[in-house]
């Protein structure tokens, strides 16, 4: 493996992670938030602009690999794919990059949060919630949702390369598939929680609604925020487990 700078490792997954939330959390806004162009777009909107924010996520994160998610990252560093100080370099960008993409995103909608009477769809921007509130179950949907986006992308992990740290022989399009999968998982699993499938993603953004000068805001429901963190880590590390066996990877 070549030497990782791990100070452009680290800016690497902080810029692409701080996009990613810029726009996952801004099509949520659209959709969300009163008077906004995009109100009531639709869950299929919010999941085709969150598919679409890890695409351009990636693209600018080429030279770490694109991890965006503590929840990849442990996977592939229980796989051996990256060393533990690379996880934890990359996991402090993440946590980083996703509360500056938040704050960022509420300045792109600063009107519309202010004009938004319900303090729930503010939150909703800034981090997942449950449709039906039992943690037991919501954690069970995170690890499954976890599960499949780790998985497929150790399926097709041969089309990255961290060892030459560029997205691989598709080109900008080695990106596309990822972003297809979190589509996929959003429509098809992301009803019950809003698929956090990434710790980063709601912890950072939940922690810069917290932080921010939001009015009528209310809660950042930190009740439910283990959730979205520990069940994406369990997910992640159950499909690097689970990936050798079944893909055929030990080899």
């Amino acid at each position: 493996m070549n030497e990782i700078n791990l100070g452009l490792y680290f800016l690497s997954e902080f810029v692409g992670t701080g996009l990613l939330v810029l726009l996952g959390c801004g099509v949520v806004a659209n959709v969300a938030l009163a008077k906004t162009k995009g109100n009531a777009g639709g869950f299929l909107m919010v999941n085709w602009g969150w598919g679409l924010a890890v695409f351009m996520g990636v693209l600018v994160s080429a030279y770490s690999g694109a991890i965006l998610n503590p929840a990849v990252g442990i996977g592939l560093m229980l796989a051996g794919t990256i060393t533990a100080p690379m996880f934890f370099v990359a996991f402090a960008a993440e946590m980083l990059g996703a509360i500056v993409g938040a704050i960022f995103c509420w300045m792109s909608y600063k009107q519309h949060f202010d004009d938004e009477p319900e303090a729930a769809n503010k939150l909703g921007v800034f981090s997942t919630g449950p449709a039906m509130r039992s943690y037991g179950w919501n954690f069970v949907t995170e690890v499954i949702a976890t599960f499949v986006l780790v998985f497929v992308i150790f399926a097709f992990a041969d089309y990255g390369d961290i060892e030459i740290g560029v997205p691989g022989g598709l080109g900008p399009l080695a990106a596309l598939p990822v972003a297809l999968v979190v589509v996929g998982i959003g429509a098809s699993l992301g009803g019950p929680t809003g698929y956090a499938i990434n710790p980063a993603r709601d912890l950072g953004p939940r922690i810069a609604h917290a932080i921010l000068p939001i009015k009528g805001k209310g809660s950042s429901d930190w009740g439910y925020a283990w959730v979205p963190v520990v069940g994406p880590l369990v997910g992640g590390a159950l499909a690097a487990a689970a990936a050798p066996a079944l893909l055929g990877l030990a080899a």
